[in-house]
């Protein structure tokens, strides 16, 4: 508030709306249900948000996002002992967890998806659970075997697979997962694909791929490279760890190879 004592900030419900990429008609809701009121009236006497209703507003779309529902969410925010700093380590926290666990997943499903040969884990349910969380990797096992049956890479990852214990499989997630990461962190850094640090993790990679499912000559990792693209699946993990991962481990990947044969 100003000096005079009036309201610094104040949004109509269309301006908050489309702040805060919601509908007028969701604004309109929250109101009725007394989860997020109008603090102010304008000089013509409209009711309109002010710099702390927006605040309030991202705060419940962010409990929202983390699956809240919206009494949950008054009961929270209107807890006296609970201010916004609090509010703020509490969605930090539960959002770490999401992402830590979406994380698992998906390292998961690029795990299965890069084996691509892969019969079944051999793991039971309960292991299954433990190493890959609620995605099941034996679900693309029929794809596989009626895409690569007759392939020598397929025979080769089935034979391997098969024997593969927990401990195993968490430790090809695990690596899986440390080589993504890496990848994702030289894009973050702005690092050309064609980088020794973009070239050495997408080199990690097929070694990867190499020692735990089937041999993954440079020419074979070119084509893994080209459907990370192509395939909407491989895509779509890699842009869940990073926008624009997909291409840039396929540019990396390419870059990798044509340095092997300099």
């Amino acid at each position: 508030m100003t000096a005079a004592g009036t309201i610094t900030f104040a949004f109509s419900i269309g301006e908050l709306a489309d702040l805060a990429g919601v509908t007028v008609r969701t604004l309109h809701h929250y109101d009725r249900v007394g989860l997020l009121r109008p603090g102010h009236r304008n000089a013509a006497g409209y009711r309109c948000y002010t710099g702390p209703d927006a605040d309030r507003l991202a705060q419940i779309l962010g409990y929202r996002e983390l699956g809240f529902a919206l009494d949950e969410i008054r009961s929270i925010l209107d807890d006296p002992d609970s201010g916004a700093q609090e509010h703020l380590h509490r969605q930090r926290r539960l959002l770490t967890e999401r992402i830590d666990r979406l994380r698992r997943i998906v390292s998961a499903i690029d795990t299965t998806l890069e084996a691509r040969t892969m019969q079944t884990t051999g793991l039971s349910p309960a292991e299954k659970l433990a190493v890959f969380g609620d995605f099941d990797p034996d679900d693309y096992a029929e794809e596989a075997e009626q895409r690569w049956g007759t392939t020598d890479a397929y025979q080769q990852s089935a034979a391997r697979t098969k024997s593969y214990t927990k401990q195993d499989w968490q430790t090809i997630t695990a690596e899986g997962s440390a080589i993504r990461n890496a990848l994702a962190q030289a894009l973050a850094a702005g690092l050309p694909a064609t980088s020794v640090e973009a070239m050495d993790a997408a080199e990690q990679a097929r070694q990867h791929i190499t020692r735990w499912f089937y041999d993954c000559p440079l020419e074979m990792h070119r084509n893994l490279g080209d459907m990370y693209v192509a395939d909407e699946r491989f895509t779509a993990t890699y842009e869940k760890v990073a926008a624009g991962l997909a291409a840039y481990v396929r540019e990396a990947i390419h870059a990798n190879a044509d340095r092997a044969a300099t």
